[in-house]
């Protein structure tokens, strides 16, 4: 299998993440890349390319262009009027607010997000360009005949809402590269998200619609982000009313259940006949992983790798979440190398 990996995902090198009221080193960081691109060539996965270079366009099919234009902006602004630190959003318009674009940059800060805990750096916006670059070069290859690519991105994208960043994730790389699907010729694309967290931004993006199906097995957003998206009664709504699954587990999920989930997902998919899939691969479903409560082990990648293959789809994998831990490379080519296995 071809991985797409882009070293400009190193101009995010953000140094602060709002966690339990302080500023923290960012779980989200460079070297979750690098430890992964290690592990596929140690393994000898497949070729290593660089993305090719899309442009806005595609982007844009997915994330509307006042927002697009507000990220591009972000850093400039914020630096434009001396702040000292990197660019967090401090206020939102809650309910009972006019939702309008304020003039000052705090006030935009708040209006393009929903969490705190993403800050916007000097190399945000390249590295996002990067990131949906990886993705869609990634795109590219299954859709010209490659079986299936790994999209090794980052930043992630899947909780990228069209106008709103958060999660870690500015575009949503998952929803892009669907979209790019669609626009290529296929007819209908399902999007499967086996990270811990829910896919909210993908979710959005595509609720209304019924050539896209979105399917996400995570933890119980009653306890864990993003909390206000991700609930089992969650099914679309007009057009695409049907076409919206989430499959919610609580703390301590292990394997064994967690697999039933991802069977449910893959049956769906199956009736829903894609002629593409879109993987949101996230594996901070990992029992050591920082920010999680799921109990998956390394070995367990395998098996869910080779359920997806058995799928018998043309596959885009693009990386989400999975963080802070050495065993990350081992988890993401497990997945990839049990999909293989299936596919041989």
């Amino acid at each position: 299998m071809k991985t797409v990996f882009s070293p400009l995902h190193n101009r995010r090198t953000a140094t602060t993440e709002l966690d339990g009221g302080i500023l923290i080193a960012p779980h989200e960081k460079p070297s979750r890349a690098e430890t992964i691109l290690a592990r596929v060539i140690q393994e000898e996965l497949g070729e290593v390319l660089q993305p090719q270079e899309f442009g806005l366009e595609p982007v844009l099919r997915v994330h509307t262009r006042d927002y697009v234009d507000f990220l591009r902006a972000s850093w400039a602004d914020w630096t434009a009027e001396g702040k000292p630190g990197e660019a967090i959003p401090a206020v939102w318009p809650g309910r009972g607010m006019r939702h309008r674009v304020p003039k000052d940059i705090d006030g935009r800060l708040g209006y393009y997000s929903f969490a705190a805990e993403t800050s916007i750096t000097e190399g945000t916006w390249d590295a996002a360009c990067a990131s949906a670059n990886v993705a869609l070069s990634a795109q590219a290859l299954v859709a010209k005949g490659e079986p299936a690519a790994f999209a090794l991105c980052r930043p992630p994208g899947h909780h990228a809402h069209a106008d709103l960043f958060g999660g870690y994730c500015f575009f949503n790389n998952a929803a892009i590269s669907a979209q790019a699907f669609r626009d290529q010729g296929s007819r209908r694309v399902a999007v499967l998200d086996v990270d811990f967290h829910h896919g909210n931004g993908t979710q959005s993006i595509f609720y209304s619609r019924d050539d896209v199906m979105t399917i996400s097995v995570h933890g119980d957003p009653d306890l864990v982000f993003p909390h206000f998206l991700g609930f089992e009664d969650e099914a679309g709504e007009g057009a695409g009313e049907g076409f919206n699954l989430n499959i919610v587990y609580p703390p301590g999920t292990p394997f064994s259940v967690w697999r039933e989930g991802l069977e449910t997902a893959c049956r769906k998919i199956e009736a829903f006949q894609p002629d593409a899939l879109v993987v949101a691969l996230g594996v901070d479903t990992f029992e050591d992983d920082p920010i999680s409560f799921f109990k998956l082990t390394s070995a367990d990648y395998l098996l869910m790798g080779d359920r997806l293959g058995k799928l018998n789809l043309p596959t885009l994998f693009t990386m989400e979440g999975g963080y802070d831990v050495d065993a990350i490379g081992v988890n993401v080519v497990n997945v990839l190398k049990g999909f293989e296995g299936a596919r041989l």
